[in-house]
């Protein structure tokens, strides 16, 4: 089994079970000293941020359900980097499998990227300051109307 901390789609308990179907969810977990961002190819990434924090989920993974989510992530073709990092889990240490964008920058989400990752960040319940973070990368056009 392996531990996988997700912050971006992969937080989606519906897209998880479709692509992971023998992944469990253990809760939320915190990833300390990188942020969030969408890098030049539309997706959610993570890069170094001294004093940063990364809300996410941490899910066990059977072998099989690694084979899906390396397929899903690209990692063959180089979308995507496996890296194993220290996250924060239950009050303690937590080493999981964490899925970082081969290209780095910033980049506009493509559609409806950030809509799934605001509704799987609310469902299960992330600090409403990070969702708000985490909808800020929304083109305003995707936002709606305002708050007031």
């Amino acid at each position: 089994m392996t531990l996988h901390f997700a912050y971006g789609s992969n937080m989606s308990r519906a897209l998880m079970s479709g692509r992971c179907p023998e992944a469990e969810a253990l809760g939320t977990a915190t990833l300390f000293g990188w942020r969030f961002v969408i890098n030049p190819d539309g997706f959610g990434s993570i890069a170094l941020r001294p004093g940063g924090r990364v809300h996410g989920v941490l899910w066990r993974l059977s072998a099989r359900d690694l084979a899906a989510i390396n397929a899903y992530e690209s990692v063959d073709s180089g979308l995507y980097l496996r890296r194993r990092l220290v996250v924060r889990w239950r009050e303690r240490g937590a080493c999981a499998l964490v899925y970082i964008a081969r290209r780095d920058g910033k980049g506009t989400p493509r559609p409806g990227y950030i809509g799934l990752v605001v509704e799987a960040a609310r469902d299960w319940k992330l600090p409403e300051h990070y969702v708000r973070s985490l909808a800020r990368w929304a083109p305003s056009r995707w936002r709606g109307p305002r708050a007031r």
